[in-house]
């Protein structure tokens, strides 16, 4: 059995931790092996979307923490971890954020969790406006660890971040992510291709949350990506909020748009994304 954190621990110290150790432990599995991790791992949705033991171990490790220092709290997992507190709080927990990179070999992933309040229903649909207490993504093998939320000035490994100062979509790049099946659909494909073409450059790196860090600190521009679900959202969501930028949800052709970055960023792709209903 893992070693019990502190109950003592702030929320914020307590979400470091958590992140760090769960993508610690995600990459000690890994490093027994690609081709075992490979052969173990479950689709779920496509080949693309899988589920590996080390998502698995990552997710039990942060439950078992929290049950111990926040009993309180609720807890929802990617993988199926769920627990009701009395709270009004919810951690929301993606132990291996980018799986299909993270199996493939490649250094862009995360563990990342947020805390939020919530103090009626917190399935994963009805979380996307949860108000973000604390934001956390670790990258390990880049040893980047993001935090922010509104118990927490946005930090990139505790130096202060903030979005990219300027506000035109054309003068900065975009981050997004779509499944290729999605391309065929119209009621997807054109909004995407309408805000794609709105930046100055384009870049898709299958992290939501690696995404959103950069986006905190200024590396990459804006992010957009439909049905994002709560974990892939919810960290950067607070941390770009914290780092001084905007985001927000839009509904076009029956599906949720989830946009951030700088104000100014934001309020264009969210035209531009409208400008693609059907």
């Amino acid at each position: 059995m893992a070693e019990q954190l502190d109950p003592r621990l702030s929320d914020p110290q307590l979400a470091a931790a958590l992140v760090r150790n769960a993508g610690g432990l995600a990459l000690s599995i890994r490093d027994r092996g690609l081709l075992e991790l490979r052969d173990t791992a479950a689709q779920k949705t496509s080949v693309s979307d899988v589920v590996t033991a080390a998502d698995l171990a990552a997710e039990s490790y942060v439950v078992e923490q929290l049950r111990h220092c926040r009993p309180e709290d609720s807890i929802l997992g990617e993988e199926g971890a769920g627990h009701t507190g009395t709270s009004g709080r919810v951690w929301v927990i993606d132990p291996v954020d980018g799986t299909y990179n993270f199996y493939s070999g490649s250094t862009y992933w995360c563990s990342a969790l947020a805390l939020v309040d919530a103090p009626g229903s917190f399935t994963a649909e009805a979380l996307a406006d949860a108000h973000v207490l604390i934001g956390a993504i670790y990258q390990p093998q880049e040893e980047k660890l993001w935090l922010g939320g509104s118990l927490q000035a946005a930090t990139l490994n505790g130096n202060p971040i903030v979005v990219d100062s300027r506000q035109q979509l054309s003068q900065l790049s975009a981050v997004t992510y779509i499944h290729p099946s999605w391309l065929a659909d119209p009621r997807a494909a054109r909004p995407w291709q309408h805000a794609a073409e709105q930046p100055a450059t384009l870049r898709m790196l299958g992290s939501g949350s690696c995404d959103l860090g950069r986006v905190a600190q200024g590396e990459l521009g804006a992010w957009f990506q439909h049905s994002a679900p709560a974990w892939d959202w919810l960290p950067g969501k607070g941390i770009v909020r914290a780092a001084g930028g905007d985001t927000g949800v839009v509904l076009v052709n029956g599906l949720n748009w989830f946009v951030a970055g700088p104000a100014g960023a934001v309020a264009e792709l969210k035209t531009a994304l409208e400008s693609g209903e059907l």
